[in-house]
């Protein structure tokens, strides 16, 4: 499943059906609903459709369904999960028999009707359930995927709903808090998205295309309205193609899903994907072939038609090559966005895109902004093949990444999918000299598709999350609970939430985390570090996140000593002086 959904986000050109998908057997009635015939019955709220009472019986916790008449409950969608608000880990329950039903998505499965009892064996420190369930009314109306959270005092003896999902106060030493009313939020939200993206031009993986593609506009003749509808051509394929990756997360976060932004780069077929993405890009503009150039400027050599379409498709591909890149305020509106109904995320989505098309939007549109660019000329030829370097070397990093992901074999079968993809473009470019190129083409047809088998290879399997942390430099892999035993102590504790595909992650620990002066500091302190690698999926880490308002990694956090006492968040960028400011007297 991992692998076709990574082929499809290579493409970026999903289904645009965020409400199909999160209706896997969630949002399309099961039978055709009466309100399309006008005659629209009385559906209960999901409250009184499905009323769960957890109760502590000894050392159990007793869960009691009462299921309405004429509703069910899938089995197969049912979860449960333990531990405290620092983050929950799954609880493996072999649940009683259903119902037998047959669905109209799901196929055969089963389902609760009348009543259900759960028990549970929760471990003696747990302070927090969380119970995720899905149900169907018969007379056509499905309910979306439901996640309750419950407070349980074993003082008390008292199980109690939470009525949010819980967030921890906290004091951030980011500037600018936000505003909470949601119109004033989500304008503030707007701009922290439009700035992080303007940010992501600058990146070593999106700054040779948009280089190419200012220089090829600047050279090419015609009327400046036909240079402003590449820009706009350009900013549609930018925010369609962020927009198309927000449907996604939203759809499969409302399936129930357990997954951030960034979730894509959690494949290492993915990021294989791109690996082999930067390297033909790189090999085009150093002159192997036509493959770069034509991705980047492909358009500025066709006809004019031909070239507004290539300028909307080099907006695709700048939004695919800047996936793995975080910038600054992008955490904050992301994090923001995933909280808010499916019409405001998309919209901060959209913000996004719209913020990193506005350089070369602006450029297109101002005469005089293009005529002070450098005159096309031999010069560009050089300045293409210096461009070529910045995606080698975003390609030995993703190389390093996916070794992380997958391990040393998975990292050398991309590399020879590497040798295999230079050899296909070598083939092509023979092709056109050759009197006669069948052969020369089946070589190349041949290489692409044993490059492009490795993507499939057993060898790409993600290792479990748990491998891919190992205890090193003052660091502990962070778990829940040896979190709530430093805490239940009294313990400063510093927790970083990174991911090796995370660029702004690796500056910030090698130019903060990892100096001597806060090295100093931490030890000094006593302040444990604890780690969360989320380079692989983990469910833990996505819930840590998303009790903190992030939807992405870095997320870093601050306990002061002190067992009440409230996390500080850090900023996204760090420094040093950030990093002690944030220790404070410690």
């Amino acid at each position: 499943m991992s692998r076709i959904l990574s082929l499809l986000l290579a493409c970026l050109w999903l289904p645009f059906a965020a409400h199909a998908l999160a209706g896997a057997g969630a949002a399309w009635p099961a039978a055709p609903s009466q309100a399309l015939l006008g005659d629209e019955p009385a559906f209960l709220p999901v409250e009184r459709a499905y009323v769960v009472t957890p109760e502590l019986v000894g050392e159990r916790l007793l869960l009691r369904w009462r299921i309405a008449d004429g509703y069910y409950l899938y089995r197969e969608k049912m979860r449960f999960a333990l531990g405290s608000a620092a983050g929950t880990e799954p609880v493996p329950l072999e649940l009683p028999p259903g119902e037998p039903y047959e669905d109209a998505f799901l196929g055969h499965t089963e389902v609760y009707r009348g009543t259900l009892d759960i028990a549970l064996a929760p471990d003696a420190r747990a302070t927090l359930l969380e119970v995720k369930s899905q149900g169907c009314a018969d007379a056509g109306l499905c309910y979306p995927p439901r996640t309750q959270r419950f407070r349980i005092d074993r003082a008390a003896g008292s199980v109690a709903e939470i009525a949010a999902p819980p967030r921890r106060p906290a004091t951030s030493a980011a500037p600018a808090p936000v505003p909470e009313d949601a119109g004033g939020g989500l304008l503030w939200m707007l701009v922290l998205a439009a700035l992080g993206g303007m940010i992501l031009n600058l990146m070593p993986c999106v700054f040779p295309v948009l280089s190419l593609k200012v220089l090829a506009v600047a050279a090419k003749g015609g009327a400046p309205g036909g240079k402003a509808l590449h820009g706009g051509l350009y900013g549609a394929g930018v925010v369609t193609s962020f927009v198309t990756i927000a449907a996604l997360l939203l759809a499969l976060r409302g399936a129930g899903e357990a997954i951030g932004w960034g979730f894509h780069l959690q494949s290492p077929p993915f990021v294989a994907a791109l690996v082999y993405l930067f390297v033909a890009m790189g090999l085009g503009l150093s002159g192997l072939s036509n493959l770069g150039s034509g991705l980047m400027g492909r358009g500025d050599a066709l006809t004019r038609n031909s070239g507004y379409v290539g300028s909307f498709f080099t907006g695709v591909l700048a939004t695919v090559v800047a996936s793995p890149c975080t910038a600054p305020f992008m955490g904050s509106a992301l994090g923001w966005a995933m909280t808010q109904d499916t019409a405001r995320a998309l919209t901060v989505f959209a913000a996004l895109g719209a913020g990193m098309a506005a350089p070369f939007v602006a450029l297109t549109l101002s005469p005089a902004l293009l005529a002070r660019l450098p005159r096309p000329g031999p010069w560009m030829d050089g300045f293409k093949q210096v461009l070529a370097f910045p995606l080698y070397a975003a390609a030995v990093w993703l190389l390093w990444v996916l070794g992380n992901q997958s391990g040393v074999n998975a990292m050398a079968a991309i590399a020879g999918g590497c040798v295999l993809l230079a050899l296909a473009l070598w083939c092509l470019e023979r092709a056109k000299l050759a009197r006669r190129a069948l052969l020369p083409r089946a070589l190349a047809a041949l290489a692409a598709a044993a490059a492009l088998a490795v993507l499939a290879a057993p060898v790409m399997d993600a290792r479990d999350a748990g491998q891919a942390v190992t205890t090193q430099d003052g660091w502990e892999p962070y778990r829940p609970q040896r979190f709530e035993e430093l805490r239940s102590r009294g313990e400063p504790v510093f927790i970083n939430v990174t991911a090796d595909w995370c660029i702004t992650c690796l500056a910030n620990e090698r130019f903060a985390l990892s100096s001597a002066a806060v090295r100093e500091a931490f030890a000094n302190a006593g302040i444990v570090y604890l780690k969360g690698d989320w380079t692989n999926s983990d469910p833990v880490l996505t819930r840590l996140l998303q009790a903190h308002g992030r939807s992405g990694v870095p997320l870093y956090l601050y306990y002061p000593p002190g067992d009440g006492a409230e996390a500080r968040i850090l900023p996204q960028l760090l420094t040093p002086t950030i990093v002690l400011e944030a220790l404070g007297p410690a």
